[in-house]
């Protein structure tokens, strides 16, 4: 709809003043302020030398024989309001109404862009501080497949280094080696591992020493290794699966796969005169960056001992997603504090010559999961909280609450329910907030069926399915019925559904899935309002009944897809 009105606007600007201008269109905060907004006077009266009050007036004028617009008023500094017609809004539902796209057209210029998340490491349990960084990520890749990216999901495993020859020393001296273990087995060994590399220098040195056997194939070694890597991409898989993700095993890449470049990476990055030794290390100096002293803060490398870091991999990564995978967008989903981690890693991208300004490169960074003392949320006894337990915890805490509600539910029904409205109320509770910011935990609340939460808005759908249900009504004739928008909640509601497509276009390229959030609540809050003044199956008027039910069949439709695309389900009751 906006890309429409500022086709329209942008046109009359020009036949009136004979420039180019971004109409500058946005929704309006109020009905009483109009469907829309043109708020493009104030910045093109610096241009014009002209008041803005009446370079928005002579535009209306220009739009006034528009066949979309029911009014315009031009308001002070200098915006346009704009009514759209009723009509105008049918004729655009109806079509929006035939289109299993819900009007969301392709982009028109479509990327390759690889989504770098829910990181994990080997051997390691998964802990509530994981989720972010797979909800968030796992919503980005829906986001941009819908409109038309092509996507590549990668997992960028720690499955290298120096814990990896801890952690097989410690199991062969133990005798454990060559047993089946699980990961929740591996955790404890890696604590002590990592306790005994800390304590006893003999075993640090013999945990060095793995490390090399393992960087130079040494089949006892690899072979204990690739068993924890395999052990591990079962388990995570389980998690992926158990949170209705897409990720599959092929989109896991440890950090192992970049080994043999990173020795080319430090080559040319050398032989370019962007790395230089400094006491020793190969280091990075890149503009802007200083530490607390002033000084230029260097981005290590290369260690004194020949050893390799984060930046390095990442590099190496990076040169391997823009040149083989051929990637224009890279997307990476990390917690807060490694933001300044990647800025130094872009920026070196930027002066390798990588990624030239056709690469766009962002960091997501995402804030804590807080308990209710504002503070990391953990266990009472102050452990990390393992990410099983919590998705385990939303289906028994969903189970009790759909029983509450509805005590008529085979077992097979409770079953399907339970996961879909506790996976999906943790994932809305993570979705909804402000990435960037942290976010209080609390059961009750992102449970509740009040509220910016999933089962509000699976409620106001399992709402629509059972007018369809009393109804007896044939759901796909709906599609080609007219719409007849006459009351203010209609109206509302039809202007709203519209919106749909700027809000999947918008989101997917900034990013802000809280957006489509508030978009989704704000519709099935509307929708509530509508059922209210609006009677739908009690209307004696045909015309009327039809056309209600599409409105409601198209709320229906659009919470399905918006939840979809956030990794959601929908359910028929509740």
């Amino acid at each position: 709809m906006k890309k429409i009105l500022t086709n329209i606007v942008k046109k009359a600007i020009h036949s009136v003043f004979q420039v180019e201008c971004d109409p500058m269109i946005q929704l309006a905060g109020r009905p009483e302020y109009g469907d829309y907004q043109a708020n493009f006077a104030m910045r093109l009266s610096k241009l014009l030398q002209k008041n803005p009050m009446d370079i928005a007036n002579a535009v209306m004028l220009e739009l006034k024989d528009e066949p979309l617009f029911e009014s315009l008023v031009v308001a002070a500094p200098g915006f346009i309001n704009i009514f759209l017609k009723n009509s105008a809004i049918a004729t655009i539902l109806e079509k929006i109404a035939t289109d299993d796209r819900l009007g969301v057209a392709p982009i028109e210029k479509p990327e390759s862009v690889v989504v770098d998340y829910a990181n994990a490491n080997v051997a390691k349990e998964m802990h509530v501080g994981h989720i972010r960084s797979i909800v968030l990520g796992d919503a980005i890749v829906r986001l941009l497949e819908f409109v038309g990216h092509t996507v590549i999901r990668q997992s960028h495993l720690g499955d290298w280094g120096t814990q990896f020859g801890m952690l097989i020393e410690h199991l062969i001296e133990r005798g454990d080696a060559h047993r089946a273990f699980s990961v929740s087995d591996l955790d404890p060994f890696y604590k002590q591992a990592k306790q005994r590399f800390d304590a006893d220098s003999d075993f640090a040195e013999r945990a060095r020493q793995r490390v090399v056997a393992l960087q130079s194939g040494d089949p006892e070694t690899t072979s204990i290794w690739k068993k924890l890597v395999k052990e591990s991409l079962a388990y995570f898989q389980k998690i992926y699966i158990k949170l209705d993700t897409l990720l599959t095993e092929d989109d896991a890449r440890g950090e192992s796969f970049y080994n043999d470049l990173l020795p080319g990476v430090i080559a040319e990055l050398q032989n370019k005169h962007i790395a230089t030794l400094s006491d020793g290390a190969v280091v990075v100096f890149l503009d802007g960056f200083k530490g607390p002293d002033g000084e230029a803060f260097p981005m290590i490398i290369q260690k004194k001992d020949g050893g390799y870091l984060y930046a390095t991999t990442d590099l190496a990564a990076a040169l391997f997603r823009i040149q083989t995978l051929r990637a224009t967008r890279l997307i990476y989903l990390t917690d807060a504090r490694q933001k300044q981690h990647f800025a130094m890693v872009f920026a070196a991208l930027r002066l390798w010559g990588v990624a030239d300004a056709s690469i766009r490169l962002e960091h997501i960074p995402f804030g804590a999961v807080l308990g209710p003392d504002n503070k990391p949320f953990k266990t009472r006894s102050g452990e990390s909280i393992k990410l099983a337990d919590l998705l385990a915890e939303a289906e028994v805490r969903a189970l009790t609450l759909a029983q509450s509600k509805n005590t008529s539910l085979s077992e097979t029904e409770l079953r399907s329910i339970t996961h879909d409205i506790g996976i999906g109320a943790l994932k809305y509770a993570d979705l909804r907030n402000e990435k960037q910011k942290d976010y209080v935990f609390d059961w009750d609340k992102l449970l509740s069926f009040e509220g910016n939460t999933a089962p509000y808005l699976q409620n106001a759908y399992v709402r629509i399915q059972a007018i369809f249900r009393k109804g007896d009504i044939d759901i796909a004739s709906l599609r080609t019925k007219s719409i007849v928008i006459e009351t203010e909640a209609e109206h509302i509601l039809a202007v709203t559904l519209l919106g749909f497509s700027d809000v999947a276009h918008s989101v997917a390229d900034q990013l802000s899935l809280h957006s489509l959030c508030d978009y989704l609540y704000g519709l099935a809050s509307l929708f509530h309002r509508f059922y209210e003044e609006c009677p739908i199956l009690s209307n004696s008027d045909q015309a009327i009944r039809d056309s209600r039910l599409s409105l409601s069949d198209l709320t229906a439709r659009i919470l399905q897809l918006g939840l979809h695309l956030l990794g959601i389900r929908v359910v028929d009751r509740m």
